[in-house]
Order: structure tokens, then C-alpha cells, then sequence
């Protein structure tokens, strides 16, 4: 712990300050399991918003934390949070069993039994997560008043139930959460997830006012809105890019498994544990909606082709 703190002290000129708002980088800008929290110092209380990994190291410095605000609740965004028992944590209504235990986390990932353990084993030994049986629930439009600043919650699911970006008014710095503007794209891989309520945030959120807008992963601080506008773009158009890849892999009759197998949301590299489960609900999400539009038929039980075919009518 003492050698983090001292490499986090050498990184401190890679913190943003933007008047009572502090981004705290975190490492190769946040790129995972890393992220960029947000510290936000009013006249009468002291909020964090989604404390990571490097805030875990950094906690000391910080000085007093009254409020902890979560932007949704993933392994990745309450790594930190075990290094303030004092404070009051705060999650939106929906996502709020997240941290009430850790069944609760594992019903927001959609793991159950053995899976669900060595996944619950995982989070602990990585991400030290603690069960906080006193987080309150907060509902959209919630304002938490500091004294000068507020924080207002903006609810956009689709990564998970209860995301929330979260405006920090002034200076009008926009904390994104999980939109996070990166290559990789939308994640709408979890049982909490679903790919048409984070394709209306995706519209939601280009129309939030806003003069700074920072993202938990890789994109970090941008204070251009034509930049932010691009990199939300881009990363909206990862939806389309993997319908399109789908429609051309149902060239011929393929099962789930072999789309699951094929992947289209991680590279084929990738070997965690969750990916196939993380594949397989957003493929189904895709084919439902191909399904629907008559772009996909499916041919027998589990087996599915692009567009219609004798044997399907």
C-alpha cells in the first residue's frame, strides 16, 4: 500500500480540476479494471463519485468523504468503497442490492451457483468487496446539495438498471459512468442489462447540458462538445457495426452456440470466465430485435439465418 501511494502521489498532476470538481485519473486513464472517479468539494460536504482501484490506494490523501454517490453498481466502480466505512453511500433504487450483499451483486451480473461463487471469490480478492447493508436508494433527478455544488442524477439504464450520469452544477462537469466513449463500445452483457433502454440513454444523454464530460474508462476528460459528440457517436455506432457482423455471419443457418463461439462483442483472445454468458445475452438481444424486423428467421429451435427461407415459413 505504501509503494501505491507514493507512485499515486508522483501522478497527481494527472488530476483535472475543473473549480469544486476534482477527475481523479486513474491508471492508463482509467482503462479497466481501473477507472476516473470524481471528488466534489462543496462549503458544507465532501462527495465521491464511483471509487475505484486507485482511490482504494490514494484514500488517505483525499481527506474526508461524507457522501459516496454510486453512478451504477459494477465490481469495477466499488472497488474503493471499503476504504470508507463513514461515509453515506448512495445507489439508484435499481441497482441498490448491488451492494446491499453479495447475492445482490451477483443477481445484477445474472450468475447463480457455482459460477456465482467463483465469481463472488473473484470480486473479493480483486475488488475488495464488502457488503454495505446501510447504502441508501436514490431515485432520478435526485440533487445531492453540498453547499455551492450540487449532484444531480440523471437516470440512463442499459449498462445496468440503475446507471445514472451524474451533473455536478457548477461547473457543469457531466460524470458519464459506464457510457464510456470507448472502442470496445456499449456493454449490455449482465441480466441487468438491456441493449433498447441504453439505445434511448445513448439519445438522453447528447442532450444533457453540460461543459465538461468525463467517462469512467480510456476517454477520461473532454471539454469540447463536437469532441464528445464524435466519441459518442462512435461509440453508439458500435451497436450497428454488431448487427451488421451478425447478418453477415447468418449467411447460413448457424446455432447460438456458434454465434456465442464466433464472438461479436469480445476478441476471440479474451478467455474470461463470464464472456460466453456476456456473448450469449447480448446475441439473443440482437436476434430478438433482427427477429422482429424480419432480418432473421429462425429455422429450428436455436438455429437462425438472416432474412426468410422456405423452410422457416
Amino acid at each position: 500500500m505504501a509503494a501505491a501511494l507514493q507512485l499515486w502521489g508522483a501522478m497527481r498532476e494527472t488530476d483535472r480540476n475543473f473549480g469544486a470538481v476534482t477527475v481523479l485519473v486513474g491508471e492508463k486513464t482509467g482503462k479497466y479494471p481501473d477507472g476516473n472517479s470524481v471528488l466534489v468539494r462543496g462549503r458544507d460536504a465532501t462527495l465521491l463519485i464511483d471509487p475505484s482501484l486507485s482511490v482504494a490506494a490514494r484514500a488517505p490523501e483525499l481527506g474526508r468523504v461524507d457522501l459516496i454517490v454510486q453512478s451504477h453498481v459494477h465490481e469495477d466502480h466499488v472497488a474503493g468503497l471499503f476504504r470508507f466505512p463513514d461515509a453515506a453511500v448512495h445507489a439508484h433504487r435499481l441497482d441498490l442490492l448491488g451492494l446491499l450483499s453479495l447475492d445482490g451483486m451477483m443477481a445484477i451480473y445474472g450468475y447463480t451457483g457455482s459460477a456465482g461463487s467463483a465469481l463472488g471469490e473473484w470480486l473479493v480478492a480483486n475488488f475488495s468487496y464488502r457488503p454495505r447493508p446501510d447504502a441508501q436508494a436514490y431515485d432520478d433527478g435526485a440533487v445531492f446539495d453540498l453547499g455551492g455544488v450540487t449532484l444531480r442524477a440523471v437516470h440512463l439504464p442499459g449498462h445496468t438498471r440503475g446507471h445514472c450520469a451524474l451533473l455536478a452544477e457548477p461547473p457543469g462537469v457531466l460524470f458519464l459512468g459506464d457510457i464510456d466513449l470507448t472502442g470496445f463500445g456499449p456493454y449490455y452483457g449482465d441480466a441487468w442489462s438491456d441493449l433498447a433502454d441504453f439505445e434511448r440513454s445513448l439519445a438522453r444523454v447528447r442532450e444533457l447540458p453540460a461543459e465538461v464530460w468525463v467517462s469512467f474508462h480510456h476517454a477520461g476528460v473532454i471539454t469540447e462538445r463536437a469532441e464528445f459528440l464524435a466519441r459518442l457517436d462512435r461509440f453508439a455506432g458500435r451497436i450497428a457495426e454488431r448487427e451488421r457482423a451478425m447478418l453477415a455471419f447468418l449467411a447460413e443457418p448457424r446455432s447460438l452456440d456458434e454465434m456465442v463461439a464466433h464472438r461479436f462483442l469480445y476478441p476471440p483472445h479474451a478467455q474470461m470466465s463470464f464472456i460466453d454468458a456476456a456473448e450469449r445475452r447480448t446475441i439473443s438481444q440482437h436476434l430478438d430485435r433482427l427477429a422482429r424486423a424480419g432480418q432473421v428467421v429462425e429455422h429450428r429451435a436455436g438455429v437462425f439465418s438472416a432474412g426468410a427461407h422456405d423452410e422457416a415459413r
